[in-house]
C-alpha cells in the first residue's frame, strides 16, 4: 500500500533530471538510512529519494535491504521508492527479478519489515504466490509473516470443522495453527475452537509463563514509599530465612504454584489480602546455554525485576491496567541456573478495581516463542 509520502514526494521528483541525481542507488539508500541522525534535511532527503525511485527493477533488493538499518523515517522513504519502482515495472510490463526478491524473503537475516515488503512485492507480480509461500511461514521469525500462515490454517480448519467426517483433520489443522501462533487474539481463538472440539491446550507452556515460585511478604509500602527501599530479599536469597515484615510481623518464604492459565501470581491469595504492601517472588530458571531472551511482564502494580542480580525492568505505576506482554525487558540467561526475583508493590487505594496485587512473567525469544526452564515439569 502506498503511503501519503509518495504523493508528496512524486510531485517534487519532477524538479530533478537524471543528470542532477545525487548518486547511485546504494548511495541514496545510505542517505535515507541516515535520516534523522543529525536532523532532517528535506531537500537532501528528496534528492536521495528521487534516486531511489528511479532505480530499475533489478535494484529492488538493494532498496529492500536498506530497510534493515533504516529508522522509521528512512524506512517510509524507502518503502515509497519500492512502490514507485514496482508501479513503473508493472505499467511497462517489464520483467521483475522475482527469484532474487524471493531469495531475499527467505533470508531470515533481513529485518522483518524488509521481508514483509519483499513478500508484498512478490504478490503484486504473482497473485498465486501466497498459496505457495504463506504455508512456509508457520515457524517464521517474522511475526507478521507467521500470522498469515496461522490464519490460513485457521481458515482451513474452520472449513473442515463444518463436516463431521473432517473433524479429525480440522483438529490437526487447529493444532498446527496453535503451535505456530504468537499473537494473543489468534491464540485465544484457537484455544476456543479446540475446546469446542474436545481438545485442551497447555497455555502456560505455549506462552512460557513461569508457574512455580517462592513468595515472601508483606513488607511495608505505606505512601507508595518502598519502590526504592531495599528489603532483605534484594540483599540476599536465603529461602530458610525469616525477616520482620510490615508492622514487624515475621515473614518467611513460602512455596507457590499458580494454576492460572495466564500464569498470574496472586499475592492476595498466597499471602493474605493487604494494602500498602510489598511482596517478592523468586524462582530459579535453568537454561541449556547462554542466550538473549525477553522477560515479559504483565503487572497491574508497581514492580521491579532482577535476573542474576541485574535489574532488567521496573515500573513505578499503579493500577493503570494489565495485559500479557505489558512490559518487555530484554536480558540474558547464563547456562545453568538463573535467579529471577520480582518485587511487586501494592498501594493503599480503596476502590474495588484497585485491589489486585499480582503479576505474570514469561520467558521467550524476540518473536514470543516460549523458552522453558530445563527442569520444568510437563503439564498433565
Amino acid at each position: 500500500m502506498k503511503t501519503a509520502l509518495v504523493a508528496c514526494v512524486v510531485s517534487l521528483v519532477c524538479l530533478f533530471t537524471v543528470a542532477s541525481l545525487a548518486g547511485p542507488v546504494d548511495e541514496a539508500v545510505k542517505s535515507l538510512q541516515s535520516l534523522g541522525k543529525e536532523g532532517v534535511d528535506n531537500q537532501a532527503a528528496t534528492r536521495a529519494w528521487s534516486v531511489a525511485a528511479q532505480a530499475n527493477a533489478n535494484e529492488l533488493t538493494t532498496l529492500l535491504a536498506g530497510l534493515d538499518e533504516a529508522n522509521p523515517l528512512g524506512a517510509n522513504y524507502l518503502r515509497a521508492a519500492v512502490d514507485v519502482v514496482v508501479d513503473r515495472t508493472l505499467s511497462a510490463k517489464s520483467p521483475a527479478p522475482l527469484s532474487a526478491v524471493e531469495s531475499f524473503l527467505k533470508d531470515t537475516s533481513h529485518s522483518p519489515r524488509a521481508r514483509r515488503l519483499a513478500f508484498e512485492v512478490i504478490t503484486r507480480f504473482d497473485a498465486a504466490a501466497p498459496d505457495r509461500l504463506v504455508p512456509t511461514f508457520i515457524n517464521d521469525p517474522s511475526t507478521e509473516l507467521r500470522r498469515d500462515a496461522v490464519q490460513r490454517l485457521i481458515d482451513q480448519a474452520t472449513s473442515l470443522a463444518k463436516d463431521e467426517s473432517s473433524k479429525p483433520a480440522a483438529i490437526e489443522a487447529y493444532r498446527q495453527a496453535f503451535t505456530g501462533s504468537r499473537d494473543l487474539d489468534q491464540i485465544e481463538l484457537l484455544t476456543k475452537e479446540l475446546k469446542n472440539l474436545g481438545v485442551t491446550v497447555d497455555l502456560p507452556t505455549h506462552f512460557g509463563f513461569v508457574m512455580n515460585w517462592k513468595l515472601i511478604g508483606p513488607f511495608d509500602n505505606t505512601g507508595e514509599s518502598a519502590f526504592d527501599v531495599v528489603y532483605p530479599p534484594e540483599k540476599e536469597i536465603r529461602l530458610d530465612a525469616e525477616y520482620p515484615g510490615k508492622g514487624d510481623k515475621p515473614v518467611k518464604w513460602i512455596d507457590h504454584a499458580t494454576t492460572d492459565a495466564h500464569g498470574k501470581v496472586d499475592f492476595n491469595k498466597a499471602l493474605g489480602k493487604a494494602n500498602g504492601v510489598t511482596g517478592y517472588a523468586y524462582t530459579e530458571f535453568v537454561a541449556p546455554q547462554e542466550m538473549a531472551v525477553d522477560f515479559r511482564v504483565g503487572c497491574i502494580c508497581a514492580f521491579k525485576l532482577w535476573v542474576n542480580g541485574t535489574l532488567v525492568d521496573g515500573r513505578n505505576v499503579y493500577h493503570s491496567g494489565t495485559k500479557i506482554d505489558q512490559y518487555i525487558g530484554r536480558g540474558k540467561l547464563k547456562a545453568g541456573k538463573n535467579a529471577i526475583l520480582v518485587k511487586v508493590l501494592q498501594n493503599e487505594q480503596t476502590q474495588n478495581w484497585a485491589q489486585d496485587w499480582e503479576f505474570q512473567l514469561r520467558v521467550c525469544d524476540a518473536t514470543g516463542t516460549a523458552i522453558l526452564s530445563q527442569d520444568r515439569v510437563a503439564a498433565k
